[in-house]
C-alpha cells in the first residue's frame, strides 16, 4: 500500500505567492480604529456620515492624528475594531465603512464674532403685502362688512 505524505514530510513551508491584484476584493480587517462619537443620553453615540452620493456610512480612522486632522482636535473618539463597528452599525442599515476618508474638507474652526451682535433698531412697520380690506363682493368682504356693522352674516 503506498504511503501518503504527511505535512511534516513535505519539507519547509513555502512562502505564500505575492498577490497580483493591487486591490483585493475583501480588504483585511484594519485592526484598532479611532471612531468619532458624540455625547448621548446614555454615554456616547457613534457618528454616522453620508457618502457623496448620499448613502449612510460609518467613518473610522487608523490613528488619532488622522482623526484630528480631518475632524478637529476637540472631536471625541473611542477605539473600536472593524468587526465591532460593523456589528454596531448593521442594525441601523449602515453597510458601508469608510476608513481614513480623504475626500473631506479640511477642518476649519468656527469663526468667532468680532464684537457684540448689532441690536435691531426699531423702525417703521412695513405694510402687509395684502390689502387691509378684502376685495368687494367676495365672501370674505361680506363677513368683514357684517363684522364692521356688528351684524351676523
Amino acid at each position: 500500500m503506498p504511503r501518503t505524505p504527511l505535512a511534516d514530510d513535505r519539507g519547509p513551508a513555502q512562502p505564500a505567492p505575492e498577490p497580483t491584484d493591487a486591490e483585493p476584493a475583501e480588504p483585511a480587517p484594519a485592526g484598532r480604529l479611532c471612531v468619532p462619537v458624540r455625547p448621548g443620553a446614555h454615554g456616547v453615540t457613534t457618528r454616522l456620515y453620508r457618502t457623496p452620493v448620499g448613502a449612510r456610512t460609518a467613518v473610522a480612522f487608523t490613528s488619532p492624528e488622522r482623526l484630528r486632522a480631518t475632524l478637529g482636535g476637540d472631536q471625541p473618539w473611542i477605539p473600536f475594531s472593524e468587526p465591532a463597528l460593523r456589528a454596531l452599525t448593521r442594525p441601523l442599515g449602515v453597510r458601508a465603512l469608510t476608513v481614513d476618508p480623504v475626500l473631506t474638507a479640511p477642518f476649519t474652526p468656527a469663526p468667532t464674532p468680532a464684537g457684540p451682535a448689532p441690536e435691531a433698531v426699531p423702525g417703521p412697520v412695513a405694510e402687509p403685502p395684502y390689502p387691509a380690506r378684502p376685495r368687494p363682493g367676495t365672501p370674505c368682504a361680506r363677513r368683514f362688512d357684517a363684522a364692521a356693522r356688528g351684524t351676523a352674516a
